[in-house]
């Protein structure tokens, strides 16, 4: 029998495979593998040739490369998942194809087939990869140190992880495809206490106008668990950035920094409902529990409460029933009323003129059906300041009505801190009675810690009430009950001006500047860096930021400055306000 030559050597290995391959082969089999051949014939094979890889091996959705430096492996793979995810950028999430990728530095022994420990180790730090990542070895870290700012990437140190059939453990680095979010979003501490976010619920009714139902549930839900002062709850504007996309737990549980993820949907149909619930480990993808609760739709509140209980218990089984108790609330008895809540919630998170109107016309039409409904006085009174706040009414024209129904909402729901969120914000922005709204969010807080909207919005009356050190400390909880918030830009916003009021100049640019990179046409974040730019002897600066702020309100001058700015108690904040813009060059 022929001697088989064998050659042992050191390469580096790129292990890929398809996330939820069997999951899309089940959709859609032939469409499946003919976007994947297109995947590798216009962008995977061409790019592997570019960086001198060598493809070794292929199973139905797997890959196996070879390279002669980990640089050109990491590279490779770098390129290939950005290119992938500018693929999917117009493909529905259950349809996209993503792939996980480990690359690995070791021996391998070539002969008749290829095997080794380096490959063993690829294929496990692929497996830890989430959907559209990349994992990879400290020796992988090692190497491609002198290539960051060319690769545009940063490394997200893991830890050390035992991983299947090896023997030692291996050091782990997740690779950060965007660097500048590296830098300024890094990862987040786990709360000491019990943490958890719901994600949005799957709409499982077939019918996408019941898609409000379900988002209101999930609303409920957070509701319901962050009464209990000792979990940490994030807050519902970061749990739904996740909304409508195919997520890892495991990154998710990374960027909002939790330990636990709730997941689940709810299926509406005639006079039933029926909602399935899943408590996950976020640091290990582990189901710690599952349930499904049934009934009618009479039944709704009790099955929010059930869910909200049965989490409760799987994170805590000594929790006393009594404190489950308090967790359980019925906030209206017409289930017609609260239908319409929830619409008008639907309409008012869409932060537009139209959406603003509508949701302030369901509200009515809810204190119509129950003049009792705390919740919805609070909402309509909300809908006041969103106008004010966006320039679609002003202050005058519904200062009346958006006290009245602030403090409606406040004798109905004394006890609810939603309802004093809203009413404490509405009469401290709209009302400029600041010693009230101050209190309504204090109580709002004491009863529920886990409110992030009341420490952003409370954060905001410390400034105005003159103590910018203390809205510091709130907006600092805020964003991190809400770390991913779409609206981040107001607590970042609001800490440019409690630094800038605190005389801190440099650090109030910065903040000014993380709102702007993103929304380089924000009044506030304009104003306040431009400001802050003259007090910190930054007269160019200044100048162009106020170039760029008379260019989206030409009619803004030092005379007119205060209908742009908040309830200072102070008169000497806006007036420094004003001498810093008027030093910054705006005319008089």
């Amino acid at each position: 029998m022929a001697s088989e030559e064998i050659e042992r050597r050191l390469v580096a290995i790129l292990m890929a495979d398809v996330a939820g391959y069997s999951r899309l082969i089940g959709i859609d089999d032939e469409g499946t593998l003919a976007r994947l051949n297109t995947h590798h014939a216009e962008l995977i094979e061409p790019k592997i040739r570019e960086h001198r890889g060598r493809i070794v091996r292929t199973t139905g959705d797997g890959l196996l490369v070879l390279f002669v430096s980990a640089v050109d492996a990491l590279r490779c793979a770098v390129e290939i998942q950005r290119a992938m995810a500018q693929r999917n950028a117009q493909i529905p999430t259950d349809r996209q194809i993503n792939f996980r990728m480990g690359v690995n530095v070791g021996d391998i022994v070539e002969g008749a087939s290829i095997h080794g420990d380096g490959i063993n180790v690829a294929a496990r730090l692929e497996a830890l990869a989430e959907a559209g990542g990349i994992c990879v070895s400290s020796r992988v870290q090692e190497d491609a140190q002198g290539s960051l700012g060319r690769l545009g990437i940063a490394f997200e140190d893991t830890g050390q992880h035992r991983l299947k059939n090896i023997q030692r453990a291996v050091h782990v680095y997740r690779v950060l495809l965007d660097q500048a979010d590296a830098k300024t979003r890094p990862p987040l501490s786990i709360s000491d206490k019990p943490s958890i976010a719901v994600l949005p619920f799957q709409n499982m009714s077939g019918d996408p106008e019941q898609e409000y139902f379900a988002d209101g549930m999930v609303e409920e839900i957070i509701t319901g668990l962050s009464r209990f002062r000792w979990l940490f709850v994030i807050a519902r504007n970061s749990s739904f950035v996740y909304k409508g996309r195919a997520v890892d737990v495991k990154q998710v549980g990374r960027e909002l920094g939790v330990r636990y993820l709730l997941e689940g949907s709810v299926r509406k149909s005639a006079n039933r409902i029926r909602i399935a619930g899943q408590l996950i480990d976020a640091s290990s993808g582990a189901h710690l529990w599952a349930d499904r609760f049934e009934g009618t739709i009479e039944d709704v509140f009790e099955l929010q409460d059930q869910v909200t209980a049965s989490v409760v218990g799987a994170i805590a089984p000594r929790l006393q029933s009594a404190e489950i108790e308090r967790a359980r609330r019925k906030p209206t008895e017409s289930l017609d009323a609260y239908d319409l809540f929830l619409h008008g919630l639907a309409s008012l998170y869409k932060f537009t003129k139209e959406g603003n109107e509508e949701a302030l016309r369901l509200f009515y039409k809810v204190v119509e059906l129950d003049p009792d409904y705390a919740a919805a006085y609070a909402a309509a009174a909300m809908c006041f300041s969103a106008g004010k706040g966006f320039g679609w009414v002003t202050e005058q024209e519904v200062v009346g009505e958006a006290r009245r129904l602030a403090r409606r909402a406040v004798q109905l729901g004394k006890d609810d801190d939603t309802v004093l969120f809203c009413a404490g914000t509405v009469l401290a922005y709209v009302a400029r009675e600041l010693d009230d709204g101050a209190a309504f969010l204090d109580r709002a807080l004491q009863i529920n810690p886990n409110l992030a909207l009341g420490w952003s919005h409370g954060g905001l009356v410390k400034l105005w009430l003159g103590e910018p050190n203390r809205a510091i400390e709130w907006f600092a909880q805020a964003m991190r009950l809400n770390p991913i918030d779409p609206a981040i830009f107001v607590m970042q916003q609001g800490m440019a001006h409690a630094h800038f009021f605190a005389g801190r100049y440099d650090e109030a640019v910065t903040w000014a500047k993380m709102v702007l990179r993103d929304q380089p046409n924000r009044h506030g974040a304009l104003r306040i860096a431009a400001a802050s730019c003259a007090l910190a002897g930054r007269g160019e600066e200044a100048k162009r930021l106020i170039a760029r702020l008379l260019e989206i309100d030409p009619a803004l001058r030092v005379s007119n400055l205060q209908n742009v700015l908040g309830p200072y108690v102070h008169p000497e904040h806006p007036a420094k306000y004003a001498e810093a813009l008027r030093k910054a060059g705006l005319p008089e």
